[in-house]
């Protein structure tokens, strides 16, 4: 029972639980001022869809910035990935799941050859990924230029717009059918959010990706292989960056170079208003997907009220502003925080499991 009050202590003390209640007092205060913000098929679904799409985009960053490492590059990775995936499927005809592996496949390996040169050279993640991002940011338009007649690809399956466009409406199970606002869109994120969750706690790759986070050269004196965990990163990063990409594509109908435009705001947003540290060496799934959560009811909310594009990005990057701050006094306040003397063992074992930070 001390076990159980030291967890919901410690959960209460988390970003996570101010996020959840700020999510809740904005959805109703935006629900009450505004009743078309709970239209089902017109405001939510799309609110759920863009939710499920930047969850994706916030678990790109989330995993490099588990090594403290970050990736400026999320937004060309996907667009790469929707790029190579269209073309698979429009100019070769390929079948549906071969075509999207390919395109995932290939921001992998440019998401691995990111991190392959971080690792080799020692040179910051910052100045790798952002000479890749202005290489891709040029090469993808020239390539959908040759490869597309309309500079986008728009004879996808039937199968994928259905995934894109489809909701609960349209599975029914012993004559009774689902919600139709809630899109079909949020079962590959939560696929998304339940790997990476396995991913960090169920194998020696991710404590290793966790610990090289927490402290490089202890890491490397406990036999960590730190180079391939820096890489390993940079390429689940770029795979999960295409499969962004690729969800975006379906939620609107086609392959454009415009995919991933919008993705580095948002990417982190989520997991640095979820709690996960810049420094790495912690992680908040659950986190990542709220603080996306979070933005995206404020961005439907304001979008309601007529408010333009560009204050909702001003207002965005205060909110990233402010998070980078706390995330700051975050790692103050625990560097000067007195010995835990005084705390019980239940306690004590709480606050190592959230050291492990896999929420």
């Amino acid at each position: 029972m001390s076990r159980l009050r030291a967890a919901v202590r410690a959960e209460l003390r988390s970003p996570r639980a101010l996020l959840l209640v700020l999510i809740v007092v904005l959805f109703v205060a935006f629900a009450s001022l505004k009743p078309a913000f709970l239209n089902g098929p017109f405001v939510i679904a799309p609110l759920l869809t863009s939710i499920a799409i930047f969850t994706v985009v916030g678990l790109s960053q989330m995993v490099v910035l588990s090594v403290g490492h970050m990736n400026l590059a999320v937004g060309q990775l996907a667009g790469v990935g929707a790029l190579v995936a269209g073309a698979c499927l429009e100019n070769l005809g390929m079948p549906l799941l071969a075509g999207l592996a390919v395109g995932a496949l290939a921001s992998t390996v440019l998401g691995g050859l990111a991190g392959w040169i971080i690792a080799k050279t020692g040179v910051n993640s910052f100045i790798v990924t952002l000479a890749m991002s202005f290489t891709l940011l040029g090469l993808i338009p020239t390539l959908y230029e040759r490869w597309s007649t309309g500079q986008a690809f728009t004879t996808l399956p039937d199968a994928f717009q259905a995934v894109g466009r489809g909701t609960f409406a349209d599975v029914c199970l012993l004559g009774y059918c689902g919600s139709e606002a809630i899109p079909l869109m949020i079962l590959p994120a939560l696929v998304c959010m339940a790997a990476i969750w396995y991913f960090y706690t169920c194998t020696q790759g991710g404590r290793e990706v966790l610990m090289t986070g927490s402290s490089l050269r202890a890491a490397e004196l406990s036999g960590v292989p730190t180079a391939r965990r820096m890489i390993l990163v940079h390429a689940l990063s770029g795979l999960l960056a295409a499969i962004a990409g690729i969800l975006l594509a379906a939620s609107t109908g086609s392959f454009t170079p415009a995919i991933g435009g919008e993705f580095m705001l948002s990417s982190f947003l989520g997991p640095i208003l979820g709690g996960t540290l810049l420094a790495g060496g912690l992680v908040s799934i659950v986190g990542t997907a709220l603080g996306i959560t979070l933005t995206s009811v404020i961005r439907k909310g304001l979008e309601l009220y007529g408010v333009g594009l560009e204050t909702l990005n001003v207002l965005l990057g205060c909110i990233l502003l402010a998070a980078l701050a706390t995330d700051r006094l975050r790692l103050i306040f625990a560097r000067r925080r007195p010995s835990m003397k005084n705390e019980s063992v239940a306690t004590l074992a709480v606050e190592l499991d959230e050291a492990e930070a896999i929420r």
